[in-house]
C-alpha cells in the first residue's frame, strides 16, 4: 500500500513538473509572437512619405518631448493662418511609421482653423525606440503629448485654446483609452479603433492563427498587464465615462482590420443612449478611407 501511494506522489509531482513546464513554454512562446508582431520598428516608405511643401499655407514647428522611459518622441504643430479655433492632438495608427501618412486630414483640418499636433509614437518615424514596446505604449505616448501641450499652454508657449482628439486605429483606441488620465479634454474623434489592446491581439491572430490563438491569448494578456501594469487593465468603454468630452465614433462595416464586433459595437452598445456620444457606421470605407469634413463640422459644433 505505501508503494502504490508513493508511486501516486510521484505521479503528481511528475505531471506537476510537465504542467509548470508547459505553462513557461506557452509563456515564453506568447513573448516571441507578442515582440514579433506588436513590438516592431516602423517606417513610413519614402515613396509614401508626403512633404508639407505639397500643401499650401500648411505650417509647422517642430518639437520634441519625452514619454515614460525617456524615449524622445518628435511632434509637429501644424496650422494655416491666423486665429485658430483649437488645438488637435492627432494619434496615429499601428504599423504605418508615424503621422506624417495623415498629412491630407492634417491639412484638412488646420486649414478649417485648428492647430494640430501630431507627432510618431515610440518606435515610429522620427521617434526614438527600437520598437513601438506593445499597443498600450500608444496609451502612454498620448499621455505624455497630452502633458506636453498643457504644460505649454501654461507657460504661453501655445495658446490657452480647448484641446481636441483624434486617433484612427491604435490611435482611436489609444484616444479613449487616456480619457482616464485626461478627462479635461473637449472632445474626441475615435474612428476605426477597439475597445482594449487585447481586441487587436485576439483579431490579428485569428487571421494567422486560427482558434488556436484561444491556447495563448491568456499569456499575451498576461504580458501586456506585467510589462505595462494599470495601462493596460482598463478599457475604452470604461475609460470614456471618466470625462464630459463629447465623442464621435467612426466606424465602416466592412473593416476588416478592425472588426467593429472589437469598438464600434461595444460603444454603441453601451453609450447609444449618452447624448455626448455621436455615432457614424460606414458601408464600405473599409479600414482607413473617412471624410475629415464631417470631423471639422463636430468640431465646430461640439468643441467651440
Amino acid at each position: 500500500m505505501r508503494k502504490k501511494i508513493k508511486n501516486k506522489k510521484i505521479l503528481i509531482i511528475r505531471f506537476c513538473i510537465l504542467a509548470v513546464f508547459l505553462i513557461v513554454e506557452d509563456w515564453i512562446l506568447s513573448i516571441i509572437i507578442y515582440n514579433a508582431n506588436f513590438n516592431r520598428r516602423f517606417e513610413i516608405p519614402e515613396e509614401q512619405r508626403m512633404d508639407i511643401e505639397d500643401f499650401d499655407g500648411l505650417q509647422r514647428t517642430k518639437y520634441k518631448f519625452n514619454s515614460d522611459k525617456n524615449q524622445e518622441l518628435t511632434g509637429y504643430m501644424y496650422s494655416s493662418g491666423k486665429n485658430q479655433k483649437g488645438i488637435l492632438i492627432l494619434a496615429h495608427g499601428f504599423g504605418c511609421g508615424g503621422h506624417n501618412l495623415y498629412m491630407d486630414c492634417i491639412n484638412r483640418f488646420a486649414q478649417n482653423g485648428y492647430y494640430v499636433f501630431a507627432y510618431d509614437a515610440t518606435g515610429n518615424g522620427e521617434s526614438e525606440g527600437k520598437g513601438i514596446n506593445g499597443l498600450p505604449q500608444g496609451v502612454i505616448d498620448l499621455d505624455y503629448a497630452i502633458t506636453f501641450v498643457e504644460e505649454n499652454q501654461e507657460n504661453q508657449k501655445f495658446p490657452d485654446l480647448p484641446i481636441a482628439l483624434f486617433g484612427h486605429s491604435w490611435g482611436g483606441y489609444s484616444v479613449c483609452q487616456v480619457l482616464a488620465y485626461h478627462p479635461e479634454v473637449k472632445a474626441v474623434i475615435e474612428h476605426a479603433g477597439f475597445n482594449h489592446s487585447s481586441d487587436l491581439l485576439e483579431s490579428e491572430g485569428r487571421k494567422q492563427a486560427g482558434i488556436g490563438i484561444n491556447l495563448i491569448l491568456p499569456f499575451l494578456k498576461l504580458h501586456e498587464s506585467v510589462t505595462f501594469g494599470e495601462y493596460a487593465s482598463g478599457t475604452a468603454t470604461d475609460s470614456m465615462a471618466y470625462t464630459n468630452a463629447e465623442i464621435l465614433i467612426v466606424h465602416s462595416k466592412d473593416d476588416d482590420t478592425v472588426p467593429t464586433a472589437y469598438g464600434y459595437d461595444i460603444f454603441y452598445k453601451t453609450y447609444q443612449d449618452n447624448p455626448r456620444f455621436h455615432f457614424i457606421l460606414y458601408k464600405d470605407k473599409g479600414h482607413t478611407d473617412f471624410d475629415p469634413d464631417q470631423f471639422v463640422d463636430f468640431l465646430d459644433m461640439y468643441l467651440l
